[in-house]
């Protein structure tokens, strides 16, 4: 059960902080988390595993069983823009954009 997010347009650093608190955790731990986060990456991050989570039910998993496996942030495209300086000069701005993996596993019922 994966779900992917491409060319997301805020820094991987930033994105890291937020993927690391929920990183191992159950589904439904995670989105509550996520959904009181005062970050901006929380609400598409919390996007994404809801995502996660519909492909797992489409496969017939129960969603109480899931866990985050793993929670990947990579580094996307980096868009290179100027900005005026002193003299006639410019300095290069950099934009960083994240590309976010999410693998969800189910976790065995102990009997």
């Amino acid at each position: 059960m994966k779900a992917f997010l491409k060319n997301y347009r805020q820094s991987p650093r930033k994105v890291r902080a937020v993927a690391d608190l929920v990183r191992g955790k159950k589904a439904e731990a995670a989105m509550a988390e996520l959904g009181f986060l005062p970050k901006r990456a929380g609400v598409p991050l919390k996007k994404l595993l809801s995502s996660a989570v519909a492909n797992a039910k489409n496969i017939g998993v129960q969603a109480e069983n899931l866990f985050i496996k793993e929670f990947r942030v990579d580094k996307g495209i980096t868009m290179k823009r100027m900005m005026p300086a002193a003299m006639g000069s410019a300095h290069r701005i950099n934009k960083r954009t994240s590309n976010i993996t999410l693998v969800l596993a189910e976790k065995a019922n102990k009997k």
